[in-house]
């Protein structure tokens, strides 16, 4: 058995503290000074279940196993408007194995009150509530059966018939129903007069710049399984937040949170679609309370296209006005989306407008226009990188209007202080990966004419943008218990959803407890846990991190005085947190592309990314670079591929599946170089900030502005469809 003088040992607590539980022998004495802290931070090591996931080992939510298992079968509205005037289950009950059918005529009641804390009441949960259809593929009932085909076959076999009204679905910065948004994310931009430094500019760009809506995508669909135990929840759901979703799932069914439990051990993906409480968890606890067995909901591909949340349409304007020299006079950002009448959100296209450039005047509108479409929420890098599309294609074009090199032109525009709020940056490093992606991309000495480079009969071109992105952390908590055995166990309520967060998260603790890598028990993902932030904004490791070092500080303290093993300690960062100082607190990134396009048939191909990114301290450079590369695959499927449709007639979606949805495959990659510049986080304890999705967000602007400068027609839409480069 380990003793309690080997875990202060191991730990490098120093003679002082090893005195207590040894007598303050010489040789206590002598151990504490060759001890050292641990390194783990900063090595490129491999996922600690890297293996069990390429073996087929790791288990996710549809692999549990549950005693007396039964399955649920959504059945979705097949128009965008409406009510049901009537529902037969006759042929469903018949059906094998259907146990039953639950509609809004028997479902349990949810309380209508339970939303977000951003964005109150949500009607997004109020699944089977009532007879009204607001969205195509609207859920209006659950089948379920004791297998899932027989469920499946059930729910095929369901009437529903419907009085149908004429969905509006049809987005447009000048639709009557247009408002303003909620100030959630701060107000306006207000900064000088814009209309009076645009009138005093040499050069003015004024355009308009259009999105559309796009989905998650991630690769496991949503699933939960639920089961009662004496009358409390226990679910395994696949979702990015199980404090979050557990602590809404409490409020959606009027239950203590005590009485509700939410687990998860692998995610396969979430890219924000998960973040909340899914259709799936929903129907799946009405389920196991109806019919008093474990329940699992499973939705197709289709399904998630059509009840989870997308990202929505945008229509921004952007003006620019800059002197000569190209340093800019006035910024105006206004952004118009689309959300659904059942939900608010707030895509915050105009975040970038107001931290990325200095200006004498800047102005930011935020307008939303509720349609019978599927609430919006959430997508890879929401806001910033539709917005980041805008603002920096915007730039490019100010660039070819005042004969200057677009690199330039963003260095002279640098900041001393937030060009808006006038805080100090903590830190702020975009000048160096501008510079470092440069050089690295090999941009000095390009030709800044557009239709100058020929390879037979295809046109070339490269292209440049950059962004910033908020980083910050949120309050969490953490438990970490020196066992007898020399080990400690770290809980905390973080998840995993693909990115690497149990490595990064045990090489944190290891640091911390100054001990060695494997010595370290990780828990995550159990809301029981206790307070933690979601994998969500780039913000979960940074958060979960935070509380991590704050237990282990508690931990070295407590033992130091001795005390008999085990023996745990719990961190609560809220306070720490919301009294740091107001900062200006962002990522940057620079984004170089080199593209090559066929004038005859508007295919684009990318040959060459290259990226370079500021985000604080690299807990692990290998995973890092790989989510840095990802995101930069994302934000290429976004500037050629990625395009939800609508049937104008229906609403529904008419390419709900990935046959029809496009997104980058392999034959699409290029080359891509990702690296980190040097960065610091002052005001956080390990100098972190969040690279989760920065990848992603300028990615599409620098591709446009590429595809310009190869063929000399603006692309103001995205995607960048082969049709729209022809017609241009």
């Amino acid at each position: 058995m380990t003793t309690r003088r080997q875990v202060l040992k191991g730990m490098g607590l120093g003679a002082a503290a090893l005195s207590v539980s040894s007598g303050g022998s010489a040789e206590a004495a002598m151990d504490a000074e060759q001890t050292t802290p641990g390194k783990a931070i900063g090595s490129p090591r491999t996922r600690v279940e890297g293996r069990d996931k390429v073996s087929g080992k790791a288990r996710y939510t549809a692999d549990l196993e549950v005693d007396r298992l039964v399955h649920g079968a959504m059945v979705t509205a097949t128009i965008a408007r409406g009510r049901i005037t009537a529902i037969d289950t006759s042929a469903t009950l018949a059906s094998p194995g259907v146990i039953g059918v639950i509609d809004h005529r028997n479902a349990p009641r949810l309380n209508p009150k339970a939303g977000t804390p951003f964005f109150g009441p949500d009607g997004q949960l109020q699944l089977l509530q009532d007879n009204l259809i607001v969205n195509g593929g609207w859920p209006v009932a659950l089948v379920v059966a004791q297998t899932p085909e027989q469920a499946r076959a059930g729910a095929e076999q369901l009437r529903v018939s419907y009085v149908e009204q004429p969905p509006d679905i049809a987005f447009s910065p000048d639709h009557p129903a247009l408002r303003p948004a909620l100030p959630t994310f701060g107000p306006d931009a207000n900064k000088g007069d814009l209309d009076a430094e645009l009138a005093r500019s040499a050069v003015v760009v004024d355009e308009r710049y259009t999105t559309p809506a796009q989905q998650s995508c991630a690769m496991e669909p949503h699933v939960a399984t639920v089961w009662l135990e004496n009358g409390a929840v226990r679910a395994s759901d696949s979702n990015q937040a199980p404090y979050g979703v557990a602590a809404s799932l409490a409020t959606l069914f009027d239950k203590p949170l005590a009485e509700v439990r939410v687990q998860v051990e692998q995610v396969g993906g979430g890219f924000g679609s998960k973040t909340g409480v899914g259709p799936q968890l929903i129907l799946a606890t009405m389920a196991a309370m109806v019919f008093r067995r474990p329940v699992r909901v499973q939705l197709s591909r289709e399904e998630v296209f059509l009840t989870t949340s997308s990202r929505p349409r945008t229509d921004q304007r952007v003006r620019l006005g800059a002197d000569r020299d190209g340093r800019l006079r006035a910024i105006g950002h206004e952004a118009a989306f689309e959300i659904s009448g059942k939900a608010e959100f707030i895509e915050n296209c105009v975040e970038i407008a107001k931290t990325l450039y200095a200006a004498d005047a800047i102005r930011t509108r935020i307008n939303v226009v509720p349609l019978n479409i599927l609430p919006v929420a959430s997508v890879r890098a929401p806001g910033t990188a539709p917005g980041s599309f805008a603002l920096e294609s915007a730039m490019d074009e100010l660039a070819e209007r005042l004969l200057m090199d677009p690199l330039e032109l963003r260095k002279r525009n640098e900041p001393e202080v937030g060009p808006v709020s006038g805080l100090p940056f903590t830190s702020r490093n975009f000048h160096r990966c501008l510079s470092e992606g440069a050089r690295r991309f090999g941009w000095a000495g390009r030709d800044h004419r557009p239709r100058r480079r020929r390879e037979g009969g295809l046109l070339i071109g490269t292209g440049m943008a950059g962004t910033s992105f908020f980083t910050s952390a949120f309050p969490s908590s953490a438990t970490i218990t020196a066992e007898r055995d020399g080990t400690f166990t770290v809980s905390i309520a973080a998840i995993d959803i693909g990115t690497g967060a149990r490595t990064a998260l045990q090489a944190i603790a290891a640091d911390a407890l100054h001990v060695g890598w494997d010595r370290i028990r990780l828990k995550i993902g159990d809301s029981a846990i206790g307070p933690a932030w979601q994998a969500g904004g780039s913000l979960g490791t940074t958060s979960w991190g935070w509380a991590i070092v704050a237990a282990a500080a508690d931990l070295r303290e407590k033992l130091a005085s001795g005390p008999p093993l085990p023996v745990s300690v719990t961190s609560d960062t809220t306070e720490a947190i919301t009294s740091r100082p107001h900062r200006e607190r962002h990522s940057y990134s620079a984004i170089f592309a080199e593209v090559a396009v066929d004038p005859a048939t508007g295919e684009v191909r990318v040959r060459r990314l290259v990226g370079r990114f500021a985000v604080g301290r690299v807990v692990n450079p290998l995973m890092v670079r790989s989510q840095l590369v990802g995101g930069m695959i994302m934000g290429l499927s976004i500037a050629l591929q990625e395009e939800i449709v609508r049937d104008e007639v229906t609403g529904r979606h008419v390419n709900a599946d990935f046959a029809g949805y496009h997104f980058a495959a392999n034959a699409d990659v290029p080359f891509i170089d990702a690296d980190f510049v040097d960065d610091h986080e002052p005001d956080d304890p390990l100098g972190m900030k969040g690279p989760g999705e920065i990848g992603v967000v300028a990615v599409a602007a620098a591709i446009a502005n590429a595809v310009w400068h190869a063929t000399g027609k603006r692309q103001r839409d995205l995607p960048i469809r082969l049709d729209r480069v022809v017609e241009a």
